[in-house]
Formats: C-alpha cells, sequence, structure tokens
C-alpha cells in the first residue's frame, strides 16, 4: 500500500493522540487510531502504525498493546510523567494558592491538563474546598517574581513601589519614591510569596510580599548584602518570623502542656529542646523568634495550655498587649 498524505507529521499526532486519548482504563483499536489519524488529515496503514508504535517507546512514550477478547488488540499509554494523583496534588496548590489570580489559577490548571489523558483531565476539574478564599488581584505576579529571579541571577539590585490597602479599598504607596534593594531569595510562607533582600539604608535583611510589588525595575548596580546572606538560612528565618512580620530576634522561654507538645514541634521543628518544668505536667522549650504582636498573638490564641516565661521584656510585652486587648472591651 503507498504511503499516505501527511506523512511528516504522523508521528507527532500519532504520539497527541495517544497521550491525550488513552490511559491505563481507555484503549484504542488500531481503527480507531487510524480514524483519529484521518480527522488530522494523516493516512496510515496498520503495518505502518506497528512500526510507529515501536518508534514511540523508543521516544520514550510507554506504548502497551494488550489483546482483546475478540483476538484483535488495543493500545494505550501505561505511564506518563506524571500520573493522576500528583497532578490533582498540583491542581489543589494552585486552586488553594492566595498569590495566584483566579484567572491564572485556570489557565495553569488548563495546561496542567494536557500532561494527562482527556479523562484523567476531567478528574483535575474539580473545586478545592476554600470557602472565602481571598485570591490576589495582581496579575502582573508572574512577571514580578520572574524579574526577581533574573536580578538575582544577574546579580544586580531591583526598585518598585510597594503598596498597601487603605479604607477605600484602593491600592496606595508606602511612601513616595522607589524601594531600591538587593534581592537574595523567595520564599512562599503563610500562603503569600515573599522576596527576601538586603536594605543597603537600614543595613539588614527584610522581606517584601511580592502581590504587594509594583513597577519592578532591574537596577545597574550589583547586590549588597553578600556576607549577610553567607550565613542565611531561609527555613529558619521563615520559622522564626511569624507571618513573615519582622521584630526582634529574641530566645524566648515557652512552657507548656504535654499535650501541646505537637503545636510547638510543628511550628519550630523537631530540633528545639524539651525538658521537664517544675509544674507536673508542664514541659519548656528555648526558641529564637521574632517577637512581633503576631507572634505574642499566636501565644494567646493557643489559650490556657501555653506561657511565655522569659526573657522578662517579653513577659511583659505579652501582658502590656493582653492589658491592651482587655480595654478594648
Amino acid at each position: 500500500m503507498p504511503s499516505g498524505k501527511n506523512q511528516k507529521l504522523k508521528l507527532c499526532y500519532l504520539s497527541q493522540i495517544m497521550l491525550s486519548k488513552t490511559d491505563e482504563d481507555h484503549h484504542l483499536t488500531m481503527p480507531e487510531i487510524q480514524g483519529y489519524l484521518e480527522d488530522c488529515g494523516v493516512t496510515a496503514d496498520r503495518k505502518a502504525l506497528y512500526k510507529d508504535m515501536e518508534a514511540l517507546k523508543h521516544l520514550g512514550i510507554d506504548v502497551n498493546g494488550q489483546k482483546t477478547r475478540g483476538g484483535g488488540y488495543d493500545y494505550y499509554v501505561a505511564s506518563k510523567t506524571f500520573d493522576v494523583a500528583e497532578l490533582k496534588l498540583l491542581v489543589d496548590a494552585i486552586q488553594s494558592s492566595k498569590f495566584i489570580t483566579e484567572k491564572k489559577s485556570k489557565d495553569l490548571i488548563e495546561k496542567v491538563g494536557t500532561l494527562a489523558s482527556e479523562y484523567e483531565a476531567e478528574q483535575l476539574k474539580r473545586q478545592v474546598t476554600v470557602h472565602g478564599r481571598v485570591k490576589t488581584m495582581n496579575e502582573s505576579i508572574y512577571y514580578i517574581v520572574d524579574d526577581i529571579h533574573r536580578a538575582i541571577l544577574e546579580n544586580k539590585k531591583i526598585s518598585f513601589e510597594y503598596m498597601k490597602w487603605n479604607v477605600s479599598k484602593k491600592m496606595e504607596k508606602r511612601k513616595e519614591g522607589l524601594y531600591v534593594v538587593s534581592p537574595w531569595a523567595l520564599t512562599w510562607d503563610d500562603e503569600n510569596y515573599y522576596l527576601i533582600a538586603f536594605d543597603e539604608e537600614a543595613g539588614k535583611i527584610k522581606h517584601y510580599r511580592v502581590d504587594k510589588m509594583k513597577s519592578i525595575k532591574i537596577v545597574e548596580e550589583k547586590r549588597e548584602g553578600r556576607a549577610d546572606f553567607r550565613e542565611f538560612n531561609l527555613a529558619e528565618y521563615a520559622k522564626m518570623s511569624f507571618g513573615m512580620y519582622g521584630g526582634e530576634k529574641t530566645h524566648v522561654i515557652i512552657a507548656f502542656k504535654e499535650e501541646m507538645v505537637g503545636v510547638l514541634l510543628d511550628r519550630f521543628g523537631t530540633g528545639i529542646p524539651v525538658k521537664a518544668a517544675k509544674k507536673a505536667g508542664w514541659y519548656e522549650t528555648d526558641v529564637e523568634v521574632a517577637v512581633s504582636d503576631q507572634f505574642l498573638g499566636w501565644i494567646f490564641a493557643l489559650g490556657d495550655g501555653v506561657k511565655i516565661t522569659g526573657p522578662s521584656k517579653v513577659v511583659k510585652q505579652m501582658k502590656e498587649k493582653i492589658k491592651n486587648i482587655g480595654e478594648l472591651y
């Protein structure tokens, strides 16, 4: 039989058909494959398609043939780069991420769906139950992140406007003029994306919400703060900062009831010391944190099962915070 038309495109179309139309639960017979190819404007005989299936295997596509009850064969792709469980995990992360806009979430999930068969892709069209999720409205966040990565790669500073909400529900500048910092890392904490940078004017490491950054530009100046970041541990920094709010770095002694140990280990990691306290049924740990209103609020929210016992200045801060809150009511 003579070669059919559009032969140069045949292997490309065949791979798309097998990846999108088949999986372990959905197979195609040879006539069905020929039909799909004809829909793409490609004709092929059976013998040629057998060789094409072998070619797909050499290309890394796991095409399997299975004998049917009628004595023929059907074909399917047995394994892919991602299995459905992995793709569902990616979709869940995208849908529940506050810093990804609704529009971009939809676009990304559609792209993730192309990594599965069309039947598996239907399983990805589900809604993660995150009632009242507030999504960012900064559609340019992806380009901002790209610019930050480029500045880090090129060892350059960046400038940007830093925004905040006002009571009219509008975004406004935090200050007149631009922020100029040396970017060193990006991190995702408490459902938000943050830039970790060195502020030369303040002489210290600071962090900034990426979705609140605007009009970012790469500055033709080399980054500062290399010595500060040489010993910088991003994981420790995020663990120490509650909600990424800054504060004075302090060793704090926390006493807690035995049933609260999991809360402390989940927050600070299993490397923290745990020892018995003088009071029966209570234990103590010593952790380094950025003492901020957010840290004190976290302690307060844990109720009567956790308390700060030292140092005295932090105990005093906690007492004053509780008093001030009480006066509001």
